[in-house]
């Protein structure tokens, strides 16, 4: 597809009103980025910032992320970002689970469309939105094949921005990006088989695979 197709579903986006949040925001965030990307970012939900601008990621967590997307050799209009949720909760709350599953068929049309190698998920919210089993403690860093998409789970930049020991653990596991994605890549053609870990999720009838990383 292309990216008139992204431009749809963001032009419903900014008009949807499935749930409570439309009243709220100012603007839908539907996400940005490059259509053809190999690697997307998946958040949970825009900010005050986000919610100003329309634009995920602008604010301090984003200018994290910018910085060390720097670092491993990518810029914004290298990747796609999003969030699960498409306007911001009051106050900056949880998403309740009648709104992630108002937002679920945009992001996973989205993520249709651009058909990414690698899925970066940003924190929790994001990470149970592939795997509700998942914990963001056990599982960051780490590689899964999910339903036939690749997941790589890492902590949110906001949290990171919290504790400089979530800061060091979010730039170790980012860094590991580059690695993940030719992983994935070279599990796609063929070239090395995937090995099951012991230690982490099993498969199961959701298709949820860890994988040795």
């Amino acid at each position: 597809m292309n990216m008139d197709s992204l431009q749809n579903i963001n032009k419903n986006i900014n008009n949807c009103k499935k749930c409570r949040l439309y009243k709220t925001a100012k603007n839908a965030v539907p996400g940005e980025g490059n259509e053809h990307a190999e690697i997307v970012f998946i958040g949970e939900a825009p900010g005050r910032n986000e919610d100003e601008t329309g634009r995920p990621f602008v604010g301090r967590a984003g200018q994290l992320l910018e910085s060390i997307l720097k670092d491993i050799g990518l810029s914004r209009k290298d990747v796609w970002i999003g969030n699960v949720i498409k306007h911001r909760p009051p106050d900056n709350r949880d998403p309740l689970p009648d709104e992630i599953d108002a937002c679920r068929g945009y992001l996973n049309m989205q993520l249709d469309i651009i058909d990414p190698v690698l899925i970066v998920t940003l924190g929790r919210f994001a990470m149970n939105y592939f795997y509700p089993n998942g914990k963001i403690s056990r599982d960051k860093g780490r590689l899964y094949k999910i339903n036939g998409r690749y997941i790589y789970p890492i902590y949110h930049p906001a949290a990171a921005l919290r504790s400089t020991k979530m800061l060091k653990a979010f730039e170790d596991d980012f860094k590991k990006i580059p690695s993940a994605l030719e992983k994935v890549k070279k599990y796609k053609s063929g070239e090395i088989k995937i090995e099951k870990r012991d230690d982490d999720v099993e498969s199961d009838d959701d298709g949820q695979l860890g994988l040795k990383f």
